[in-house]
């Protein structure tokens, strides 16, 4: 019991003295907060009121970097940008730290003349502090740098593990929240776009369906026309969003018109599906609740959308075929028309009246309610086989799967029981065997048993 305690204490204490560490590193490192609002930035010769030159690339202010970590920024002067500014800062950083493993502390030269102070290690200057600098963060000129250097100091400082790594989290964490709010209106206007798009094309469907119910009267082109009309509204509410938050689509079209060709080969099979579904929905081979053969798959069509059609066999299992495969097979449509043929074949002995056997039939198909009376039955004598004489007949019927087997079986039942009342031999097949080449004493008996029988 005493080890439970012992163990339930170390599981509660653990996460929150890392919570309280995390929390402590994050309020007591110094924030450097970036100052993203538009400066107006003279040139070191010229006075406040002048007016100031634009940065080339459109930045103001820069981040000084250190292993990596942004240490503090910098900005822009009237012949350089701040990002080139940084660039060069940092590019003498990182030489001065890759040729030694201790870096020596960095000292501060102030020139009054020129109202300009260098940032040293041992004669070599790292950068060069303005007049500009000082009035950019409200500081004298003087005290920025000698701030700048402290950083500079600590940061060249090897820090233990555990500090670099809360440092970089927090870096990470600042970054992030600055990202987050500085992108914070494009987002909530991105979720605006997104939710009227959604609106608009909800509507759109409906309206496009039920136009199309009006005028079309096909379900399967009700579907295709609610789903178009649907896809292209999102399109278009995609493209306003993404450039709500800023995208570059010229870049865009580019980068698409370079991966084109790897896209297309990847997404072969896909866009494939979905373009035969988009030709077989405006085609229409079928329809929903039609009965078709598909390759080695029948039964009824449940539904059809852009990528697959799905069918359900008659033993009650579902297929799903893609639509590829669908547009590139040969379908049977079972039931495109109303009614569909069926046959029966009636075999009758050589001995009896054709005619007389064809109009009992006739008689029995006419008697049928399920038996279509246009067109009307064909009785047609097919085959003279060696034991009868066959009659195929030919008659309509509903052309559902349940109702064509019913009435099939049905009207054979009929035939038969109509045939045999009236006398009319249906003989079955009737097979001469001969005997070749017997001894002497199985033949005698054989034709002594035929001639008494």
């Amino acid at each position: 019991m005493r080890h439970l305690k012992l163990l339930l204490r170390r599981k509660i204490w653990l996460p929150l003295t890392l919570f309280i560490a995390v929390t402590a590193l994050f309020f007591i490192t110094p924030l450097t907060l970036a100052q993203t609002e538009d400066v107006a930035v003279p040139t070191p010769q010229q006075s406040p009121a002048s007016p100031a030159n634009q940065s080339q690339d459109g930045l103001y202010f820069s981040d000084v970097l250190v292993r990596g970590r942004p240490i503090f920024q910098v900005g822009s002067l009237a012949e350089v940008s701040a990002t080139n500014r940084a660039q060069i800062i940092n590019r003498r950083i990182t030489s001065l730290i890759s040729q030694t493993d201790t870096v020596p502390p960095v000292t501060v030269n102030l020139n009054p003349n020129q109202n300009i102070a260098t940032l040293q290690v041992r004669n070599r200057i790292l950068m060069t502090v303005t007049q500009q600098d000082a009035e950019d963060f409200g500081l004298e000129l003087e005290a920025l740098a000698k701030r700048w250097a402290d950083q500079l100091n600590e940061a060249f400082d090897k820090r233990p593990l555990a500090i670099d790594v809360g440092q970089r989290l927090y870096e990470t964490i600042r970054q992030f929240f600055r990202d987050t709010i500085s992108n914070l209106p494009a987002f909530i206007g991105f979720l605006i776009v997104i939710l009227f798009t959604w609106g608009i094309a909800s509507g759109v469907r409906y309206a496009a369906f039920k136009w199309a119910q009006k005028t079309e009267g096909d379900s399967t082109t009700e579907i295709l026309i609610g789903r178009l009309s649907y896809g292209g509204v999102w399109v278009l509410g995609t493209i306003v969003a993404l450039a709500v938050l800023g995208l570059d689509f010229a870049a865009l079209l580019g980068a698409l018109g370079l991966t084109s060709v790897a896209i297309g080969f990847s997404l072969k099979d896909v866009l494939s599906n979905y373009i035969s579904g988009v030709i077989l929905l405006a085609a229409r081979p079928f329809r929903i609740n039609d009965q078709v053969v598909i390759e080695d798959f029948e039964g009824t069509i449940t539904q059809i959308q852009l990528r697959g059609t799905t069918l359900k066999t008659y033993d009650g299992r579902l297929v799903y075929i893609p639509n590829q495969e669908v547009f590139q097979a040969s379908i049977i449509n079972n039931t495109a028309s109303p009614r569909r043929r069926s046959s029966v074949i009636v075999g009758i002995d050589y001995s009896e009246d054709l005619s007389t056997a064809q109009k009992i039939i006739l008689n029995v198909l006419n008697k049928m309610s399920d038996v279509e009376n246009n067109p009307e039955p064909d009785i047609l004598v097919k085959e003279l086989a060696p034991s009868t004489v066959n009659l195929e007949v030919r008659f309509w019927v509903d052309s559902r799967r349940a109702g064509y087997l019913a009435t099939t079986s049905n009207v054979t039942q009929a035939i038969k029981e109509a045939l045999e009342q009236a006398n009319i031999d249906m003989p079955t097949d009737i097979y001469t065997l001969v005997f070749r080449n017997l001894p002497n004493q199985v033949n005698g008996s054989v034709t002594a048993q035929l001639n008494q029988e």
